[in-house]
């Protein structure tokens, strides 16, 4: 079976992030070349000196981080071009030096095609040179026939940054940069490059995805929401390749398989009661959920825990922005009531997001999962997160109160990211869903479709996302809750979600749940048994 080869340009991310990214690659079989820059970082090698960090890192605005490559330390930061490998290669005796030699020649030959063709190797040190400057290093792990790690290529980074360590080791050598050398190309046109190259390496054709390149600080702010789409959401949308020309008006007709039939029955009615007697709040009612009818009247509903109003405003939701009260310290316990009057035997929590907390809200979680089980040891616990901020102690908070399935959303394709969820982090959420899944437990994520992506994109974040481990997907139809809201760009039919449902599952997710009016939560028991199924079977 030919391995899938994928290039993925991730924008500026977190050493910690990567690192658990490529953990996940690293343990499976298809060949990625992440490519990103890191906030200012200094890394150790197995074999690095700490003597040979000259300065605290946090005097000058950097972290450290123990890392598992090859090598001693070396700075990361912006303006600089890290690339990842995680691919299989034939193992043999001399398996390591003739990798690294190929890796040298891709960032050399991908040099050459931007302007500088005098990049070389230098006899007894590792990376590539300019004329006795490194302006890239190199430092690799190989294990089991796989690769991770790889190469630091300095476009236009602070070089002052690499006064502050010996690099490498190597004191009596200099360092450069493309723009020291004279050459002045963007950063995009440098992975352009590397990504051809690699393509080249391996002979295949490569499918790449590439979050947004422009980058600025407002890139991360919340949008405004009143008086219809905002400039800024539209300009996001415009520099992602959306055309808003072609955005379907708020009051288009949605198709006949989006028309949902209104059910207030007496079940409906009964855990509404409950919701409002134990002043619970759920994801339903506050996202306009549109399966609201059908999920209530067979008395299952999302909670909703840390209030009812989130510290950041994706351009989909319909949830509160404004400034979040603290936390209700008897919510968990009312959670777990209202669970065990509905005698649930799967109970979904999820939260707004917090960064107003230090933890991210993580520790409501943990509280939730715990109150629940003391109450209803039985039933099964779901829990949808947010990111935290990738901390790893606030997501190991959550993870080690054991959830039955532990589900973070990507929410939509790379490209789309920033115009969509402006405070969150594609990479960052495969990393989350990395960790979730190395901490042995069962995975979920969603995917929006319907805001400005094509068919293949799609196919791409599922491949990533079963990549990283994850267990079960869902896929639903985007429904614009407002006339400030992100546009609906175009209707899935339901045809294409049985075709993308019918791809998952080759791909060997556990579960796919695809439907124009699936949402993360919809038949969220079915798909844990589906998954606790698939799990035995491959045991």
């Amino acid at each position: 079976m030919t391995r899938a080869r994928r290039v993925r340009w991730l924008g500026r991310v977190r050493y910690q992030d990567a690192l658990a990214l490529q953990h996940a690659l690293f343990a499976g079989t298809d060949d990625y070349l992440l490519l990103l820059e890191h906030p200012h970082v200094y890394t150790l090698g197995v074999r690095a000196k700490l003597e040979h960090v000259l300065v605290p890192p946090a005097d000058v605005g950097a972290e450290l981080v123990k890392t598992d490559r090859g090598g001693d330390v070396t700075y990361h930061g912006p303006g600089q071009l890290v690339g990842y490998p995680i691919t299989s290669v034939a193992m043999g005796p001399d398996a390591i030096p003739d990798y690294v030699h190929r890796v040298e020649q891709l960032v050399i030959e991908s040099l050459a095609d931007v302007g500088l063709p005098s990049a070389s190797r230098l006899d007894g040190y590792p990376g590539v040179w300019v004329e006795g400057r490194k302006i890239c290093a190199i430092g690799v792990r190989v294990s089991r026939g796989r690769t991770m790690h790889g190469f630091a290529l300095n476009v236009d980074p602070d070089l002052s940054m690499f006064g502050h360590i010996v690099p490498c080791g190597i004191a009596d050598k200099p360092v450069t940069s493309l723009a020291a050398e004279g050459v002045s190309v963007t950063m995009r046109e440098v992975v352009d490059a590397v990504a051809a190259r690699w393509a080249e390496w391996n002979a295949v054709a490569v499918e790449r995805q590439d979050v947004a390149w422009h980058v600025a600080p407002s890139d991360m702010s919340a949008f405004t929401r009143s008086g219809g789409t905002s400039v800024r959401l539209l300009g996001r949308l415009a520099q992602a390749g959306v055309d808003h020309q072609t955005l379907l008006a708020v009051d288009e007709r949605k198709p006949e398989w989006l028309r949902v039939k209104a059910n207030m029955g007496p079940e409906y009615r009964s855990l509404k009661k409950t919701m409002r007697s134990l002043d619970l709040v759920t994801v339903c009612e506050e996202a306009g959920c549109p399966n609201i009818f059908e999920c209530w009247a067979e008395g299952t509903a999302t909670f909703m825990i840390n209030g009812e109003r989130c510290t950041r405003a994706c351009g989909f939701c319909l949830v509160d922005t404004r400034k979040p009260a603290p936390p209700d310290p008897d919510e968990p316990a009312h959670v777990a009531e209202a669970v065990d009057r509905m005698g649930l035997a799967h109970a979904v929590v999820t939260a707004v997001a917090r960064d107003d907390l230090a933890d991210g809200g993580a520790s409501e979680f943990a509280a939730v999962i715990k109150a629940i089980r003391r109450r209803r040891p039985t039933t099964q616990v779901e829990v949808l997160i947010s990111d935290c901020k990738g901390a790893p102690d606030a997501l190991g908070l959550i993870f080690d109160a054991r959830p039955d399935v532990l589900a973070h959303n990507v929410e939509t394709v790379p490209r789309l990211q920033r115009a969509v969820r402006p405070s969150a982090s594609y990479a960052r959420s495969l990393a989350v869903l990395a960790r979730a899944h190395a901490a042995g437990l069962t995975t979920k994520s969603s995917v929006i479709v319907g805001m400005g992506e094509t068919f293949d994109e799609v196919v791409g974040a599922l491949a990533d996302l079963r990549a990283v481990g994850v267990d079960i997907v869902t896929l639903g139809q985007y429904l614009r809750p407002t006339s400030s809201h992100l546009p609906v760009a175009r209707w899935w039919t339901p045809q294409e979600f049985e075709d993308v449902a019918a791809i998952g599952m080759a791909m060997g997710f556990a579960h796919v749940q695809a439907s124009p009016l699936t949402r993360s939560s919809y038949h969220a028991k079915q798909a844990a048994t589906a998954a606790a199924a698939h799990s035995e079977a491959v045991s």
